[in-house]
């Protein structure tokens, strides 16, 4: 939190100015100069600072070196922790508000590529928001906010028509049971072949979790589950039920695997392969966790484990 403020918050004015790249030393990332006028507005401060983070990486007034270790004049490596950086400050906003500082972001990369493409700028924000938002194995995913870049990308003219239509399908996918609205309802059949449906679980909050059998991360989340004294206090209670689906094919394997599962846990398995069709859930990769509350309104969304179980620690 403290590194997050001060590179939010702290004053740092650097111009790059017309060198030789030979003799060229790299500049450190600009962080955001927030004005005085916020200095007893914490939130204002952070929402300024996160609508303007970009700004001094993609002044497009600079002229820098620019080869592939460098952006706009800055180390690509400074450019991906100040990525990471920004993340955080996403993850203390609300959805909307960020968004819109993800928007920003793509516009202001958009202007530097229009203005010179060796800048490297669009291209690294780019792949950073790819890697860091939308990879299935980002501890920092936040599948929403890439959804909002992702569409940005699909009316990107500098794309081919082809390249176009993958980015606006990744942002229809993103778009499914975001966070804040209702989650798809779907059935699912239970051991003994008897039909139930996500809607038809009563409890104050509903932990989606899409495992597979003999997956080493579903059981290490299982481990978790059981043996932590909150979250199974929670599951005792009927606080908590946990909706744990099969949505792959081999169905002997899950039969042969359901000793390890809760018998409290609500455990089951997509009969007819439609969560498998990415028609209800972009479910990309095994395993994947969504928390819903008593509405089944998505709190969290293919969320990091333990951003999941920190939210249970504090129920």
């Amino acid at each position: 939190m403290r590194q997050i403020l001060y590179i939010a918050l702290a004053i740092l004015v650097t111009a790059c100015g017309n060198r030789k790249a030979e003799k060229y030393s790299p500049l450190p990332f600009p962080a955001v100069n927030v004005p005085g006028i916020y200095a007893e507005d914490r939130e204002a401060a952070m929402e300024y600072a996160m609508m303007h983070y970009w700004d001094g990486l993609a002044d497009t007034s600079r002229s820098c070196p620019c080869d592939s270790s460098l952006v706009s004049g800055i180390r690509k490596v400074d450019v991906e922790n100040a990525f990471v950086n920004y993340i955080g400050l996403l993850g203390m906003a609300d959805m909307e508000t960020a968004g819109k500082s993800i928007a920003r972001m793509y516009w202001r990369a958009v202007e530097c590529e229009r203005k010179d493409t060796s800048s490297n700028v669009f291209e690294t924000l780019t792949a950073f928001a790819e890697k860091y938002l939308y990879d299935p194995n980002s501890p920092l995913r936040i599948e929403d906010l890439y959804g909002v870049y992702a569409g940005l990308l699909s009316g990107y003219d500098g794309f081919s028509p082809e390249k176009r239509a993958v980015y606006a399908y990744d942002a229809e996918m993103c778009s499914l049971n975001a966070v804040g609205t209702p989650a798809a309802d779907f059935f699912f059949s239970d051991a003994s072949g008897h039909m139930r449906n996500l809607y038809g679980v009563d409890a104050e909050y509903t932990l989606l979790f899409f495992s597979n059998p003999g997956c080493t991360a579903c059981k290490d989340i299982i481990n978790v589950l059981t043996s932590d004294a909150v979250v199974s206090g929670l599951v005792t209670s009927g606080r908590l039920a946990v909706v744990n689906v099969y949505i792959d094919e081999d169905i002997s394997a899950w039969y042969d695997y359901m000793p390890v599962y809760p018998s409290v846990w609500y455990n089951g398995y997509d009969p007819n392969g439609i969560i498998r069709e990415d028609t209800l859930y972009n479910v990309r990769a095994i395993p994947s966790l969504y928390l819903l509350d008593s509405r089944k309104i998505v709190l969290m969304k293919d969320a990091p484990q333990d951003n999941v179980f920190r939210f249970l620690a504090n129920i």
